[in-house]
């Protein structure tokens, strides 16, 4: 290559390297931003996961220290002071109800959840179950079943177990012939466990029904 040809690529670099840190120091500010942005986001998003850490433990432990408490009001007075949202303050309300003595008291509780539309259908349609199943319940047989109608559907979490209930209710309501339909079905569902279909069995021989 010739003395020109050397000169002029060159100057070709220099003037390469002029533009480079020209651009540099007119937009050179934007990716120092973006790594701020980044770093201070990954910052940002760990302190938030340290924090909700954080708090599911000290609602963990102000739940167990109530629990520690003597007696069912002041089990229930000692959960009422444990500050929580979402998943959280259902499964409180969940164990209050548990805790509660009376019948009424309880299917207060359970209420309560199960009409809360802030909390997840998982929880409130736990809450319409335990509600059905309360021992002394003061819902009517005929409640019983309108409540668990929305259970029933496909893919619902508590399907069988609701269907278990509602064969209950029929049942109470005097509609043998239904309940013995329906625990029969149960005894052919898939999805029903061993313990779910031993019960059955036994409902269905109480009614007079025969197990294949």
């Amino acid at each position: 290559m010739s003395n020109p040809d050397s000169f002029i690529d060159e100057v070709t670099e220099e003037v390469r390297r002029d533009k480079l840190f020209a651009l540099f120091r007119k937009w050179g500010w934007v990716g120092v931003l973006l790594v701020v942005v980044i770093v201070g986001g990954a910052a940002v998003n760990e302190f938030l996961k340290a924090r909700e850490q954080r708090q599911a433990q000290a609602t963990g432990d102000a739940v167990l220290a109530a629990q520690d408490a003597d007696g069912a009001e002041a089990r229930l007075a000692a959960l009422d002071g444990v500050a929580a949202e979402g998943d959280a303050a259902a499964v409180i309300g969940l164990i209050k109800a548990a805790e509660a003595e009376a019948p009424e008291r309880a299917d207060e509780l359970l209420a309560a959840i199960e009409s809360d539309t802030s909390y997840p259908a998982l929880y409130r349609d736990l809450a319409t179950l335990k509600r059905v199943m309360l021992p002394g319940s003061p819902m009517t047989a005929d409640e019983k079943v309108a409540a668990l109608d929305p259970l029933l559907g496909p893919g619902a979490p508590f399907r069988v177990l609701a269907e278990e209930q509602l064969a209950l209710a029929e049942i109470e309501a005097g509609d043998a012939e239904a309940a013995l339909a329906r625990l029969k079905a149960l005894m052919d569902d898939a999805e029903a466990g061993d313990s779910l279909r031993e019960r059955a069995s036994q409902l269905i021989v109480a009614l007079g029904g025969t197990v294949e």
